[in-house]
């Protein structure tokens, strides 16, 4: 399996992936100590979606965020690009047509959907803001783009045991569970490295997006943006 680096080049984030498929989402459970669930519902709330709307669900994985987005009556596609992540969401039967896809390039028409969600993904690909530009692209004037990504903790001595935990207890943790503990050494590495709550609300409106806002959760490890695709 490879292990993926910060430099984050596609192929060996999408081999990273396919080499913990089948236990990335007890992984993540465990890893988030049962918070998951909880910051999955925030997440499909933040969409604001109902029967019959058309839902982008980037980096999908294995289609739990999918699943979920699903029991709002819209109609969700789940795109990602690792082949086994993918795999085993069908074999799980999740109950959404998945397509492969580089967030980056997206293979969609403009203003295809009425929203698109990318959770715990974007930190994850090359260039992030590229991404996040192709999820504007693909949204219909009016639509909401929503980011659910883990972030920075807002009390500072909470944030330094986090930050230890993360390169410390999470791989040791994984060690346990998954297979390999490499994989959780570079997702580590890449939450604290990723921008803070106010600089990715700052990519949020370069990209054209209005109404940027966003949301703690459990004290900052998580934060769930959302912004709105200008009207022409």
């Amino acid at each position: 399996m490879s292990r993926a680096d910060l430099e984050k080049k596609p192929y060996d984030v999408a081999t990273m992936f396919d080499g913990i498929a089948r236990r990335y989402d007890l992984m993540n459970d465990v890893a988030a100590l049962g918070q998951v669930g909880m910051w999955r519902d925030l997440m499909v709330e933040a969409l604001e979606v109902g029967t019959g709307s058309g839902v982008l669900d980037l980096a999908a994985g294995t289609g739990t965020s999918s699943a979920a987005i699903t029991r709002t009556g819209a109609k969700v596609v789940a795109a990602d690009f690792s082949l086994g992540m993918m795999s085993e969401g069908r074999r799980r039967g999740a109950p959404v047509p998945f397509v492969g896809a580089d967030a980056q390039q997206l293979p969609f028409a403009a203003d295809s959907f009425d929203a698109a969600v990318i959770s715990f993904g974007l930190r994850n690909v090359h260039e992030p803001r590229r991404a996040l530009d192709e999820m504007v692209r693909v949204v219909r004037p009016g639509g909401r783009v929503v980011v659910c990504e883990f972030s920075t903790p807002t009390f500072t001595p909470f944030r330094v045991v986090y930050e230890k935990y993360l390169l410390r207890a999470l791989p040791a943790v994984a060690g346990r569970v998954a297979t390999t503990v490499d994989a959780y050494e570079y997702l580590a590495e890449s939450i604290l490295e990723w921008p803070t709550q106010e600089e990715l609300r700052q990519w949020f409106r370069e990209a054209g997006l209005e109404r940027t806002q966003f949301r703690n959760l459990s004290g900052g490890i998580v934060a769930l943006h959302r912004g709105v695709v200008p009207q022409p």
